[in-house]
């Protein structure tokens, strides 16, 4: 009875404040035109990549259909991110409502996950290219890559909608202090007041799911992909082979590396600062740097953007 009145009242917090990335108001201003310099350049490059793979028909393939869903995704991940994080860089911690706070947390989640998702279908796809080349316009086909990337995408909302409600229905008492850039799991657990047992199970299933599920998937898809370019009689076809994954196996590695160091584990994390480090990669150096890895050092992309630039 003496704890329902003791939670019956307890002050619910109506807004969070976000720390941000730094407090020394020192580098502050060199960070802010750092991060608004690569968000701006990744908007560019992803926007340029959509671009070529519509108005090229030579780019109408699986592969660059999945890049083309990749980059739309970039550009939603970061800004959903991003301008929290610039915000903060330039007028200092931020104060953000409960409910955009949520919002922002079940748009990243559903974003992340759906970007597990289309990793490992794009290497199922690589997979598919290598080991079966005789059956891949059938294990491919445009209905095929339409279901993939569908199911990569409202997957990824129906595992936000799990786990955003979870930790939206959590008590939050005070203090109010994130030491995060934006709304993320982790922080906010740390900041509840109840019992997230029942939380953290969920969190934890659904990085079992969507986390291990794919990168075991990606995993096993490169193992065969492996097997299969050590059995090719030429060494040209095995470069040819590898060259058209090193991309894909690069990329993979840094985002589950940070990834999976965050949200695979059912406990909360109570380094920040080494949380805050490894989000940076994830949400602000890959998306950067997936658009060159992937597709502007690709031959076709780049003659598609030499076409382009001599039409104009």
């Amino acid at each position: 009875m003496e704890r329902s009145l003791e939670l019956a009242n307890m002050t619910r917090v109506q807004e969070f404040v976000l720390l941000g990335l730094s407090t020394r108001p020192d580098i502050r201003d060199v960070l802010f035109a750092v991060f608004l310099t690569i968000y701006l350049l990744t908007l560019l490059e992803n926007t340029l990549i959509i671009y070529l793979i519509c108005s090229h028909t030579e780019l109408h393939k699986p592969m660059y259909f999945f890049l083309g869903n990749l980059s739309c995704l970039e550009m939603c991940y970061v800004s959903v991110t991003k301008p929290s994080l610039l915000v903060g860089l330039w007028t200092g911690p931020c104060h953000v409502p409960f409910t955009a706070c949520m919002i922002q947390l079940f748009f990243f989640i559903s974003l992340i996950c759906t970007e597990c998702t289309l990793l490992a279908s794009m290497a199922y796809d690589r997979y598919a290219a290598i080991c079966r080349p005789l059956h891949y316009p059938l294990l491919m086909r445009p209905q095929v890559c339409l279901g993939l990337a569908l199911s990569s995408w409202l997957g990824g909302l129906l595992v936000s909608v799990a786990k955003t409600t979870c930790i939206a229905s959590l008590s939050y008492c005070g203090p109010n202090v994130l030491n995060h850039f934006f709304c993320d799991v982790s922080p906010l657990l740390n900041l509840s007041c109840t019992h997230v047992a029942l939380t953290e199970l969920v969190d934890f299933i659904s990085a079992i799911v969507i986390l291990w599920g794919s990168l075991l998937m990606a995993i096993a898809s490169y193992v065969a992909i492996g097997r299969a370019v050590l059995r090719m009689p030429s060494a040209a076809a095995r470069r040819k082979a590898l060259s058209t994954c090193a991309s894909h196996l690069a990329v993979v590695g840094i985002f589950y590396a940070a990834t999976l160091f965050i949200y695979a584990r059912p406990s909360r994390i109570e380094a920040m600062d080494l949380n805050k480090v490894l989000s940076v990669i994830y949400t602000v150096v890959t998306p950067m740097c997936n658009p060159v890895i992937y597709c502007l050092r690709n031959k076709e992309v780049q003659a598609a953007f030499r076409r382009t630039l001599q039409q104009s």
